[in-house]
C-alpha cells in the first residue's frame, strides 16, 4: 500500500487519504487549534493545498471555493466588488479557512444583523467516512431540494465528514460604520441597555457586551444616515461616546481576533441567553475573561487553561454546554465541555456518514 497521503490538494485526493487513514482529523490554517490537533492515534488530514476559489458571481452574490481557501483571500476578493461575508468569521488574521469556519460553526461579532454561518451556506461538497465523494445544496441561493445537510455540517467539527467545497451566498458591503460605547454603573445596567437595544427597530450590525459594564453598539449604513441613527441609540440608551474611523474598526478587529483574552487563557464560546448572563458572569472565577457577543446570545471565554475541570463543574451548574476551540490547552484535551444534548442525534449522523469510525466521536 503506498503511504498515506496527507496534504490532498483536489477533492479526490481527500477521498483518497480518508480510505488510507484508519483514524483522521482535518486541518488547514490551524487557527483553533483545540480543534484540529489531533489525539495520539489520529493523524492530521491537512488541507491547507486545498485552496482556490472555483466560481464567483458578483451578480449573483454566490461563490463557490475550496475547503482550504483562507478566509482572508475570500474577503479581499469580495471587498473588490463591494461585498463581504456578514457571518463575520473569526480569525482571518490568523489564517482561518472557509471549512475551518464552517466546521467550528464560529461566527464574529458582525453575524448579530444577518446570521451566522448557517443562514449563508448553500452547498457543500464534502467526503464521507467511507471514502465516498458527495454533494449536498446547490450553488444557488433558491435551491430546496432535499435534506439540509449543510446546516448539519456547520459546527460539526469534522467528524461528520471531511469538507472538501463549499458555496456562500454573500451581501453588498455597508459603505459606513460607527460605533457608540456605553459605560453602566454595574453589569446589571448593562445587561438592561442591552436588552433594550436588541429589540429597538435600529439594524444595528453588532451588540456586544463586555464585562464590567460596557456595552459596545455597532451600526452600518449610508453614511449620511449614521448620524441620525447614532443620536436615536444616544437619546435611547444615555449618552454614550461615538466612535468612527480606523479607532472605530479596531475596536471589532479586536473582538473578532479575541485580543481582550489574557495570555495563558483557554478559549471556549458559552451559547447562553441575554436573561443568564448576570447569573453566569457571578458564578466566574476572578481569573477567567469574558465577553458578550450578538446581543448576548454568545459568551467567549477566556479560561484559566489549568482550571477546565472546574469549568466542567460550573457548567452543570448552569445547565451550559461549551466548546473549547483555542487558546491554552493541554494536548488531548476534549473540545466539548458541559453537558451535550445533542450528542444522541450527531451519534446517529456519524454512524450514517462515518461506518468505520474514521473521525472522532460524539461521546
Amino acid at each position: 500500500m503506498p503511504p498515506p497521503l496527507t496534504r490532498p490538494a483536489t477533492p479526490a485526493q481527500v477521498a483518497e487519504a480518508v480510505l488510507q487513514l484508519p483514524r483522521l482529523l482535518p486541518r488547514a490554517g490551524g487557527s483553533k487549534p483545540a480543534l484540529s490537533t489531533p489525539p495520539t492515534g489520529v493523524a492530521a488530514l491537512d488541507l491547507s493545498a486545498l485552496t482556490g476559489v472555483l466560481e464567483y458571481t458578483p451578480d449573483e452574490y454566490t461563490f463557490t471555493a475550496l475547503a482550504g481557501t483562507p478566509v482572508a483571500e475570500v474577503q479581499a476578493l469580495l471587498a473588490r466588488h463591494n461585498q463581504y461575508l456578514p457571518f463575520d468569521p473569526p480569525f482571518a488574521a490568523r489564517g482561518a479557512t472557509l471549512g475551518g469556519a464552517l466546521a467550528s460553526g464560529l461566527n464574529g461579532p458582525g453575524r448579530w444583523r444577518f446570521g451566522g454561518l448557517r443562514d449563508f451556506i448553500l452547498g457543500v461538497q464534502f467526503v464521507s467516512g467511507a471514502g465516498e465523494l458527495a454533494r449536498a445544496g446547490g450553488r444557488v441561493v433558491k435551491n430546496a431540494a432535499g435534506f439540509d445537510l449543510p446546516k448539519l455540517l456547520v459546527g460539526s467539527l469534522g467528524r461528520l465528514a471531511v469538507l472538501t467545497e463549499l458555496t456562500f451566498k454573500v451581501f453588498p458591503a455597508p459603505a459606513a460604520h460607527c460605533s457608540l460605547r456605553f459605560t453602566y454603573p454595574d453589569l446589571a445596567a448593562a445587561v438592561a441597555a442591552l436588552l433594550q437595544a436588541a429589540t429597538m427597530p435600529m439594524d444595528l450590525d453588532a451588540l456586544d457586551l463586555q464585562p464590567p459594564a460596557t456595552l459596545w453598539a455597532r451600526l452600518a449604513g449610508l453614511p449620511a444616515a449614521l448620524p441620525g441613527r447614532a443620536a436615536r441609540l444616544q437619546q435611547a440608551l444615555g449618552g454614550g461616546t461615538l466612535l468612527e474611523g480606523a479607532e472605530e474598526q479596531a475596536v471589532w478587529n479586536a473582538a473578532r481576533e479575541f485580543a481582550w483574552a489574557p495570555a495563558g487563557s483557554a478559549l471556549l464560546k458559552v451559547p447562553l441567553t441575554p436573561v443568564r448572563i448576570a447569573a453566569f458572569a457571578a458564578a466566574l472565577p476572578g481569573a477567567a475573561s469574558s465577553r458578550y457577543s450578538a446581543g448576548g446570545q454568545v459568551c467567549w471565554l477566556a479560561w484559566p487553561a489549568q482550571a477546565l475541570p472546574a469549568l466542567d463543574e460550573l457548567l452543570r451548574a448552569q445547565q451550559l454546554s461549551a466548546l473549547l476551540f483555542g487558546g491554552t490547552f493541554n494536548a488531548g484535551q476534549p473540545a466539548l465541555h458541559g453537558p451535550q444534548p445533542g450528542t444522541a442525534l450527531l451519534q446517529r449522523a456519524q454512524h450514517a456518514l462515518d461506518p468505520n469510525a474514521r473521525f472522532m466521536r460524539f461521546d
